[in-house]
């Protein structure tokens, strides 16, 4: 038996992923537990897993969700900047703090840690265990030949692609000289070496690197190490609230249904639900709009509803998407891989963090279309939906997804990469047929 201890930031974007890993780790007869926020306690705790709070990392990330949800100018984009710095490096003493009294009184064999919780996978060496990186991302973000080009700008096999890169990493080393140096500081306070390259770099050099996506959405890359693995989509949800069925067989099921949603994170502007809702109203199809929870749609601008747009809080990926033709989303990794795995081609409007990658990688699969933020509007948005809707080459590439999807393999397969990590200490083993992945 194996002890694993999974350490993520409080969003169900980061939660679920290691929930599904954690369900299969545990039918496999190992042990599980979570060190997160208590805010999660219920949602943990209601699986049967043990929740150990954070104790002395602040809620720092409560001042980045908590930014000024209006256009996001300037001077607003370089606060919330500022903001993630203080969450993402500032709380690294605590998290290392933290997690060192945590280890010791769970006893795990495994950490199991996201790729932006810097405490335990930028200063490895102050746990008595491996870690593991589980990464929320679509793709290696790890340097290398066949790495995507920045802004898609040339082919990834050109003279031109490698200059860019040159450039591109010449320009990252310069500007986050200060944040290397800082947390160069907190590992000397371990009485560590520096870091020794870059932030990718270091998260490159841990034991066992997992990929929640597949080598065809990451530009089949032949470039990264060998403990990198594809693991495929590894998706959770909570149970379906009473009703959530019957009120879907309420929807008329006759026009394709479109689905809307900004995914689980909100701090900018409505931007997306409100070009839908107005957009897409008495169109040929059924939209069905999310707003998250904790969101009042009423104060949202989204005016009244045309007959065919439908507003929720929250839906189950699980139940809706296998009725949708189409999906508008900012581009969250779960949603992305929630679609794909049902073989949903989508519009993605890319707002920040990983979304532009995430979007880059889409329309590089022919799975769907990317429409930047700035020109989301009702009109724009309205198009891109029956575009894809409208060209069957979205729906093949979509469902090409699926395929290698299912062929992926998923929660069972991160548990058994894992669990063998705790034995070797090292990086797992390769296997076959699936590149980088669990066998």
């Amino acid at each position: 038996m194996t002890r694993v201890l999974f350490c993520c930031w409080p969003f169900e974007g980061h939660v679920f992923p290691q929930m599904s890993m954690a369900l299969a780790l545990r039918e496999r007869g190992h042990e599980v537990a979570f060190w997160t926020d208590a805010s999660q306690r219920e949602l943990v705790e209601g699986q049967g897993f043990e929740l150990f709070p954070f104790r002395r990392v602040a809620p720092a990330w409560l001042r980045v969700h908590g930014t000024d949800r209006g256009t996001a100018g300037r001077r607003q984009a370089l606060q919330q900047l500022r903001d993630a710095r203080e969450w993402i490096i500032g709380t690294i003493p605590d998290q290392v703090a933290d997690l060192r009294d945590v280890v010791a009184a769970y006893g795990p064999d495994v950490v199991g840690a996201e790729a932006s919780m810097w405490g335990p996978t930028l200063l490895p060496e102050t746990l008595p265990v491996p870690v593991a990186l589980v990464s929320p991302l679509t793709g290696a973000e790890l340097p290398g030949p066949d790495a995507p080009v920045p802004g898609g700008l040339a082919p990834r096999g050109s003279a031109r692609a490698g200059a860019l890169r040159a450039v591109a990493a010449q320009v990252t080393t310069l500007v986050t000289r200060r944040m290397r140096t800082r947390i160069d500081g907190y590992r000397a306070d371990q009485g560590l070496g520096p870091l020794g390259g870059t932030v990718h770099e270091a998260l490159g050099r841990l034991p066992l690197y997992l990929v929640l996506s597949t080598p065809e959405l990451d530009y089949r890359r032949t470039d990264l190490p060998p403990n990198v693995h594809y693991v495929g989509a590894c998706l959770w949800h909570p149970p379906e609230p009473p009703g959530t069925l019957a009120a879907l067989d309420a929807i008329p099921a006759g026009r394709p249904w479109v689905h809307v949603t900004e995914g689980t994170s909100h701090f900018r502007d409505h931007v997306v639900l409100r070009a839908a809702a107005q957009g897409l109203g008495g169109g040929p199809y059924e939209a069905i709009l999310t707003t998250g929870r904790g969101r009042d749609a009423a104060t949202m601008g989204l005016g009244a509803p045309a007959a065919n747009v439908h507003i929720t809080d929250w839906l189950s990926h699980d139940v809706l998407l296998p009725r949708c033709r189409a999906i508008v989303t900012t581009g969250g990794m779960g949603t992305v891989m929630a679609a794909l795995r049902d073989g949903v081609p989508l519009v993605v409007v890319p707002t920040d963090w990983d979304k532009p990658a995430s979007a880059a990688r889409i329309v590089a699969a022919g799975a769907g279309l990317r429409l930047m933020p700035r020109r989301c509007t009702p009109e724009r948005l309205r198009d891109a939906v029956e575009e894809v809707l409208g060209d069957p080459r979205h729906l093949a590439g979509a469902q090409r997804a699926a395929q290698q999807l299912a062929a992926a393999p998923g929660p069972a397969g991160a548990a058994r990469l894992i669990a063998n990590l705790a034995t070797t200490g090292g990086s797992a083993p390769r296997s076959t047929p699936f590149t980088r992945s669990a066998s």
